[in-house]
């Protein structure tokens, strides 16, 4: 919640000073403020400010709440308690005065091994006691492994710090709480702030280093080229196969009812089928191997493709139809020059969106007996919890997959320059 509520204000802060500051300052006559957005496309374009302050702040939170060596120290969440905490029990034994003892716990970094400390015993039945617990974790503090009268005489602890307790009920201490379990047996619990444990969310700067260290020395026997090499492979090919198929079929069901009648209920039952529930099907008929991988990517990417064909068709203006009717042109011609370039805008934008299911899908397919690929990576990662591989897998994918979109971008330009444009 916290993240979220600063995200918004970065949002919010940017968003009036680059709109209403920095862009009106810019605006020097009234013609540079004008312009049309609504049902044109072509108007609208990504804000640069925007787009790098978003990823800025993206960066900015991750280092803020994992404690990053990359920023101040003014800018770092509130982190885990690390020192040495204390505090006294009250135990009683029927019959006799309840007695008071002092718990000493040394709260260490997780990666560094530290011993309890020795701590003098004291008066009483009620021994002092100590402990060690790493950060992000908590320990049962046996308190009656020492004491003179110990539960089977009856000793209970009946208070934490002067401050009554019970079984279940929780204390406040300095650095932690203290949780009376069902047993009587303390819990102490050090404060965990609200920076991320590195198991959970490791910093930038240590995601870096790991993906340095595979750039180099590789993962499970091969490069991180490979790796990545291996999902694009897969991904291209069954987008491509998906393309090749789903384009046509689009196409005749957008002309012909026939085709319409034929295989919509097919592709419409199928269409919002997840690519994942077919992975167990897609085993029994092809296997563990690439075929299977393919074959699931193919899958993802041929419904789409064919709606996004018969969308195009289907949204192709009669008028401009019966103009070309008007000026002698035949079916076929028809079919070249007006049906297929007012409906590429749509097959483009369908490709796009497959490509992204594909990317999606990739993971889940090189689950099944992969040696290679981003996704077998980052399950094989995530099973020996290497939190930054995982990020770094995710990363590279995002980023690759950002690149291929920016790319189709580019070629829609190149080949629908029309696009938005009536």
């Amino acid at each position: 919640m916290i993240p979220l509520l600063i995200y918004i204000c970065i949002f919010t802060a940017a968003f009036f000073i680059v709109t209403k500051v920095v862009h009106r300052a810019a605006a020097k006559d009234y013609t540079s403020l004008k312009t049309v957005t609504f049902g044109d496309e072509s108007a609208v374009r990504p804000n640069r400010a925007a787009g790098v302050i978003s990823i800025l702040t993206i960066f900015l939170l991750w280092g803020i709440f994992t404690g990053s060596s990359l920023l101040p120290g003014f800018l770092h969440a509130p982190g885990p308690f690390v020192g040495t905490s204390t505090f006294t029990y009250t135990a009683q034994v029927e019959g006799q005065a309840p007695d008071d003892a002092t718990v000493t716990v040394v709260v260490h970094p997780r990666e560094v091994d530290t011993d309890a400390p020795e701590v003098e015993p004291g008066d009483g039945f009620a021994k002092n006691d100590s402990a060690a617990i790493a950060q992000w974790r908590t320990g049962l503090i046996n308190v009656a492994r020492n004491d003179d009268l110990t539960k089977q005489d009856g000793a209970r602890v009946i208070a934490i710090n002067g401050e009554k307790i019970a079984p279940g009920e929780t204390v406040d201490v300095e650095g932690g709480s203290v949780t009376l379990t069902d047993k009587g047996t303390p819990n102490f619990a050090p404060t965990r702030g609200w920076q991320m444990e590195p198991l959970y969310l490791p910093s930038p700067e240590a995601v870096w280093t790991r993906s340095i260290e595979i750039v180099q020395d590789g993962f499970r026997n091969f490069t991180l080229v490979e790796h990545l090499g291996y999902s694009l492979f897969r991904v291209v090919v069954g987008f491509m196969l998906g393309a090749l198929v789903g384009i046509p079929l689009g196409y005749a069901m957008g002309l012909s009812d026939w085709f319409r009648g034929w295989f919509d209920p097919i592709v419409e039952f199928m269409r919002p089928v997840p690519p994942l529930a077919l992975i167990p099907l897609v085993i029994i008929w092809a296997g563990i191997g690439e075929s299977g991988k393919i074959i699931l990517l193919f899958l993802a990417a041929l419904w789409i493709m064919a709606i996004a064909a018969r969308s195009g068709v289907s949204g192709v203006k009669i008028s401009k139809v019966h103009a070309a009717y008007s000026l002698g042109a035949s079916k076929w011609q028809i079919m070249r020059y007006v049906i297929v370039p007012n409906s590429l805008p749509e097959i483009f934008t369908g490709a796009r969106v497959a490509m992204g299911v594909c990317w999606g899908t990739v993971v889940a397919a090189e689950l099944v007996a992969a040696e290679q690929g981003a996704g077998m990576m980052i399950m094989t990662a995530s099973k020996f919890q290497n939190t930054d591989i995982v990020i770094m897998g995710i990363i590279l994918i995002g980023v690759i997959g950002f690149g291929i979109d920016m790319l189709m971008r580019w070629a829609e330009r190149i080949l629908v320059p029309w696009k938005g444009k009536g």
